[in-house]
C-alpha cells in the first residue's frame, strides 16, 4: 500500500481532560493525551482502568461527559459517519460470520464503505492470502485476528484502532500480528493499541500511556518511563527468602524478594562486589546469578499495584 506521508501535519488524536462516569464510578477521570500522525501509541492498564471506555469515546460509540476530543480533526460523537470512513477498528473479541471466507469478508466490507478494494492485495498485506478461501470457523486464532486487521484496512484509513488484537493468541500468532502492525507504521498510519501484554507495548509502541482508576499515571516513550520510574540496575539470584533476610541484615543495600528471586539494587558499581561477597558468606544455597534493569512490566506492576502472568499479561 502506498505511503501516506504528509497527509495530516496535526496530531491524529487530541484528548484533553476527558471525563466519563457511570453512576458514582469515574471510568475516565480527566485523561489527556495525543497521538501523533504516523506513530503507534499504546494505552495500557489493568482491567477496569478505563481503557475501553476511552477507546469507545474516540470511536464515537459513547458520548463524553466532559473535556475535549478530536480524532482526525473531528468530534467523534457529532461527526461519527465522516470519521468512520477515515478509521479502521478492531474491537475487543473480534468475530465474523462462521461461513464467510476472508475474501468474501473483505469484499463485503468494501461494499459497506462504498469503496473499490484490491482484495488480493489487502489479504497479502496481512499475510492471509493462503487462507483466503477458508471459512471463518476454520481459521486459526491468529488468522482470525489477521482477518480483523484486513477488514480495518478496507477503507484505507488514516488511523487504526486495535483493541486487544492479540489476546489469547499463541506466541507465534502474536508475532505474526506484530509484523502486520509494524507495516501499518511503515505506511505512515497512526495506530492506537490497547493491550494486556506489556512486552507487546514495549516492542511496538513509539509512546505509551499507563491508565489506572480512570487516570493516566505515566506517559512517554518506554525509555522515558523507565528513566523516571525505574529502580536502576539489580543483581539477582534464585534462592530462598532467608537469603534476602540475611542480606538486608548484613548490608545496607536495598533487597527485595519475589517469586523465588532475591533482588539487590546496585546504586554504585562497588555494590555488586559487596552483594556477591555476602551471598557467598551466607552459606545459603543459590543459583542463576544475573544482573538486569527494569522492564516496562516491572515499572507497570509497581505503578498500578497489580501483577502479570509469565507471558507478561496484565491480570
Amino acid at each position: 500500500m502506498a505511503t501516506r506521508g504528509g497527509l495530516n501535519p496535526l496530531p491524529s488524536v487530541v484528548v484533553d481532560s476527558l471525563r466519563k462516569s457511570y453512576g458514582e464510578i469515574r471510568a475516565v477521570d480527566g485523561v489527556s493525551f495525543s497521538v501523533e500522525d504516523g506513530e503507534i501509541f499504546s494505552l495500557l492498564g489493568p482491567n477496569g482502568a478505563g481503557k475501553t471506555t476511552t477507546i469507545e469515546i474516540l470511536e464515537g460509540l459513547r458520548a463524553k461527559e466532559g473535556g475535549e476530543v478530536k480524532v482526525l480533526g473531528l468530534d467523534p460523537w457529532k461527526s461519527g459517519y465522516a470519521l468512520h470512513r477515515k478509521m479502521g477498528i478492531i474491537p475487543q473479541g473480534f468475530r465474523f460470520f462462521d461461513y464467510s471466507t476472508p475474501r468474501e469478508a473483505v469484499s463485503y466490507y468494501a461494499k459497506l464503505f462504498g469503496v473499490k478494494a484490491d482484495v488480493d492485495r489487502i489479504l497479502k498485506e496481512v499475510i492471509l492470502e493462503d487462507a483466503a478461501s477458508l471459512y471463518y470457523n476454520k481459521l486459526s486464532g491468529g488468522q482470525k485476528q489477521k482477518l480483523g486487521l484486513a477488514l480495518s484496512l478496507v477503507n484505507d484509513p488514516q488511523l487504526v484502532v486495535l483493541d486487544e488484537p492479540t489476546t489469547g493468541l499463541d506466541p507465534q500468532a502474536r508475532r505474526a500480528v506484530w509484523n502486520v502492525i509494524r507495516e501499518l507504521k511503515k505506511e505512515d498510519r497512526s495506530v492506537i493499541l490497547t493491550t494486556h501484554y506489556l512486552e507487546e507495548a514495549e516492542i511496538l509502541a513509539d509512546r505509551v500511556a499507563i491508565m489506572n482508576h480512570g487516570r493516566i499515571i505515566g506517559a512517554g516513550t518506554t525509555e522515558e518511563i523507565l528513566e523516571k520510574e525505574g529502580s536502576g540496575e539489580r543483581l539477582e539470584v534464585k534462592a530462598a527468602e532467608s537469603l534476602a533476610d540475611y542480606l538486608e541484615k548484613e548490608t545496607k543495600l536495598k533487597v527485595e524478594y519475589r517469586n523465588g528471586i532475591v533482588s539487590i539494587l546496585l546504586e554504585r558499581p562497588h555494590d555488586a562486589m559487596v552483594a556477591l561477597s555476602q551471598i557467598e558468606q551466607s552459606g545459603i544455597e543459590w543459583k542463576n546469578l544475573r544482573t538486569r534493569e527494569d522492564t516496562l512490566e516491572d515499572v507497570f506492576v509497581r505503578m498500578v499495584g497489580g501483577s502479570t502472568t509469565e507471558a507478561g499479561e496484565v491480570v
